[in-house]
């Protein structure tokens, strides 16, 4: 398989001078850090009195987790380390408190993060002879600028179309030959299914590949997707926090995600105490930057969970891989008192070769028991009139759900087209438990 690198130099280093270059890397966001008002105190506190202190990447430890609420409680330019005349770009996303957490980059903090894009696509296969369809929101979220401009570096005909409007999506992709999209993966199965409806036929487009992102998703969706519309799909990791996409990408030979250490220090913690696991064991991601000034940020807790695998890929780079991302801390799901992550439900549900393309985990309460429902839809051909294939459909799932999640799910079997879609971030979970 052939193998593209953006800067090998860097991206095959061996580990000691990759962790040399993250201790050069480390001192200078250290110095930012003390530039601004959090820091300042935040380090302080922990007896860290100047960069001088941080001799290692051991000491890195010595250094406070950062968590969102730190972002929101710092705004608007608490966590900021240059004037506001140096800053070029401000990203922000949303929060359930109301208070957004802000992202500032220079000039060179945009630079050093449209190149760690570049790296990632070139990883994937792609070149300048690409097409890009950028199916994902512009504006303050991360996502659409990021990809736009680390596929522009790389030398690609972007269509900056944004989300939304399927027939226009599907035209366009018709029109301009597109080979790659940047896409939720939900977004993309629904275009699936509106093909037939806009007398389109997969082997009418030139597609080869899709980045999915923005939202969890599992294996099984992923292999769906590949086959559905014969494309490489690639899982990516990224957050507003660390830049925006770009983190950690997979290579052509999707084994799980490069990391890129060179711009990111990355320690997999127990979520409930706070030490750093071994490597292999599953926990939640801390990451710190290293390539961004006017907003440093160090061990910030990301509330994902996943794994490392530290040995080399097939590809050649060295860089640490992370596993897709395993659930969240903080979406983790408790019904009767198991603990269940909606990624769990996905990958047996998309196992199922008659569940279509969409689907919602509704939760309510039965008296003062948790009821957990599952609605999918599933392909027409499965409404044929008999009841007992769609009765026996039903209790696969449920069993099968059983024996993944230990919980009996009630499922409802639902026609295509008639469950929400969700252009943007899909709504997987409606838990009304509360509002009872």
């Amino acid at each position: 398989m052939e193998v593209n690198y953006w800067n090998p130099d860097v991206e095959t280093l061996d580990r000691g001078q990759l962790e040399a270059l993250q201790l050069e890397r480390l001192g200078n966001i250290v110095t930012q850090a003390f530039k601004t008002p959090f820091y300042q105190k935040r380090l302080s506190r922990a007896g860290i009195k100047s960069p001088a202190n941080i001799q290692s990447l051991d000491d890195l430890r010595k250094i406070p987790f950062t968590v969102k609420d730190d972002l929101r409680q710092s705004f608007p330019k608490g966590l900021m380390a240059v004037e506001m005349d140096e800053v070029v770009r401000i990203h922000s996303s949303s929060g359930t408190t109301g208070i957004p957490t802000v992202i500032y980059y220079t000039a060179e903090d945009m630079e050093n993060w449209t190149n760690i894009l570049a790296r990632s696509i070139v990883a994937t296969g792609c070149t300048s002879k690409d097409v890009f369809q950028n199916m994902m929101s512009y504006g303050l979220f991360t996502g659409g600028l990021g990809l736009h401009y680390g596929t522009e570096r790389v030398g690609m005909t972007v269509i900056p179309i944004g989300g939304g409007n399927t027939r226009r999506q599907i035209q366009v992709m018709k029109d301009f030959k597109t080979t790659v999209l940047h896409v939720t993966p939900s977004y993309l199965l629904h275009i699936h299914s509106k093909l037939a409806e806009y007398d389109t036929t997969i082997d009418e487009l030139h597609l080869k590949k899709a980045f999915l992102g923005a939202e969890p998703y599992s294996e099984n969706t992923r292999k769906k997707l590949e086959e559905l519309y014969k494309i490489d799909a690639y899982n990516s990791y990224g957050l507003s926090e660390m830049n925006g996409p770009g983190v950690a990408f997979e290579c052509v030979y999707k084994e799980d995600m490069h990391v890129w250490e060179d711009a990111y220090i990355l320690e997999i913690i127990d979520p409930a105490t706070g030490e750093v696991l071994p490597d292999g064991e599953t926990g939640e991601v801390v990451l710190t930057n290293l390539i961004r000034s006017a907003l440093p940020l160090m061990r910030y807790r990301t509330r994902d969970l996943a794994f490392v695998h530290p040995e080399p890929c097939k590809c050649g780079r060295t860089h640490w891989r992370l596993s897709r991302i395993q659930g969240r801390t903080d979406d983790m799901l408790i019904v009767n008192g198991v603990n269940v992550f909606p990624s769990q439900i996905e990958e047996v549900i998309m196992s199922v070769p008659e569940v279509g393309t969409n689907y919602q985990i509704h939760l309510t309460k039965a008296g003062s028991l948790d009821k957990l429902t599952v609605r999918v839809e599933i392909y027409s051909k499965m409404f044929t009139g008999e009841l007992g294939e769609l009765e026996a459909l039903r209790n696969r799932i449920k069993d099968k759900l059983k024996a993944s999640i230990t919980i009996n799910a009630h499922i409802e079997l639902h026609e295509p087209g008639s469950l929400p879609v969700f252009e943007g971030k899909a709504k997987r979970v409606v838990d009304n438990r509360e509002m009872l």
